[in-house]
């Protein structure tokens, strides 16, 4: 059942200054009922003193501790904002009593623990955090159960997938269809990958992303993650959970149901679409800018699927694979995956050892069945170690 909506929704912004968190405030400021309570940012202290100058929070957290003096005195002539720092300011930021849902934008593993204070607290989650899921959706889920909250996905894909399920019986479901675009390489093979530059990474064809995940697309290992993401979210088994490459990106995911019919949600390639949703569920909103062309089949007279190249994004294979294993194997794939992203945006090895680096720890980081929270903090920082000395 969907939670009932106030007239003013009070949100938390974790992870302000990236890309879904900008677009989520471009929304925030298109709907007056939507209001800022909190926001935080890992490092970019200029942009998150901007907008809090502008949407006038009660709380501004900055995560890099180092940074803490700078903020705090960039608002000073604020009077009403307070300022905190480090992962006990994100939390604070996500648990403030006059929050009613959290937008969880934080990239990687970092967004893990303010998110389940967020779930203790009784807060609604948009979840744009996917690693949340992908290394402790058990975890998560059972804490989303116990506290009876309500967690939305705003992946574009999970989005479309929530949307599709609107009316229908779990039961009722064959499986789930996850489109990706293919990234900048598709039908590229391992020897011409091997010689792609940081540059032409960055450079999606379809979607405007930060930089970590533009690589992921670019690797499809954000589209292993997805998955991940999905058999939690929707508490499916992954052998009901395909993957096809889909280069134009405007239909974002689909459900086959057991009397043949398929449902699947589609739109142009706008992240602040299934932001809204998310922030707005059970209403729809009008787009934040109602002026922008929209989508038009005239635009798009082609629509086309292909099937995922395993052999040359060996990315999916590896989510199969720790999604069948459990335990703290997803967490290896991710801390390696966040390691291995680093260095090559840092230009430290090549586009083909992301999975290179992978397919080692998942060797090399000993397995445990069912971790708790602690455990999982633990096997981060181990595999964080394990990839950086390979690097």
């Amino acid at each position: 059942m969907a939670l009932a909506k106030q007239e003013n929704q009070h949100i938390a912004l974790l992870g302000s200054t990236g890309s879904i968190g900008t677009q989520a405030l471009e929304v925030v400021a298109a709907h007056p009922q939507l209001r800022v309570s909190s926001l935080a940012a890992g490092r970019n202290l200029d942009l998150l003193v901007a907008q809090a100058r502008r949407f006038r929070p009660s709380l501004v957290v900055i995560g890099d501790e180092s940074r803490y003096a700078e903020l705090t005195a960039a608002l000073a002539d604020l009077p009403g904002i307070r300022t905190a720092a480090g992962l006990q300011g994100m939390i604070e930021a996500a648990t403030l009593p006059e929050v009613d849902t959290v937008l969880g934008a934080i990239v990687g593993f970092a967004g893990l623990q303010p998110t389940l204070a967020a779930i203790e607290a009784g807060k609604q989650i948009a979840l744009a955090n996917k690693e949340t899921l992908v290394v402790a959706g058990e975890l998560v889920m059972q804490r989303v159960r116990a506290r009876g909250v309500q967690l939305l996905p705003v992946d574009s894909e999970h989005s479309a997938i929530f949307q599709c399920l609107q009316g229908e019986p779990a039961h009722r479901v064959q499986k789930l269809v996850l489109t990706a675009s293919g990234g900048p390489f598709r039908g590229y093979d391992t020897q011409r990958l091997a010689q792609v530059s940081r540059a032409q990474a960055l450079k999606h064809p379809n979607w405007e992303m930060g930089a970590k995940i533009t690589i992921d697309s670019a690797s499809m290992m954000n589209k292993g993650l997805e998955v991940i993401e999905a058999r939690w979210l929707f508490d499916l088994p992954q052998d009901q959970i395909e993957v096809v490459v889909h280069p134009q990106s405007i239909l974002h995911s689909l459900v086959a149901f057991v009397d043949g019919s398929w449902k699947a949600q589609l739109g142009l390639p706008d992240m602040r679409v299934p932001i809204q949703y998310a922030l707005s569920y059970p209403d729809r909103l009008p787009h934040a800018q109602p002026d922008e062309p929209g989508f038009s089949f005239a635009n798009y007279p082609q629509l086309t699927f292909e099937p995922v190249d395993h052999s040359v994004f060996r990315s999916l294979d590896f989510a199969a694979e720790v999604l069948r294993d459990g335990g703290n194997r997803p967490c290896v794939l991710n801390a390696a995956n966040e390691v291995a992203v680093q260095a090559f945006l840092e230009e430290k090895i090549r586009f083909t050892q992301l999975y290179d680096l992978v397919e080692a720890a998942l060797h090399r980081v000993p397995a445990i069945p069912n971790p708790q929270l602690e455990d999982l903090l633990l096997t981060d920082a181990e595999t964080r170690q394990q990839v950086a000395a390979l690097v």
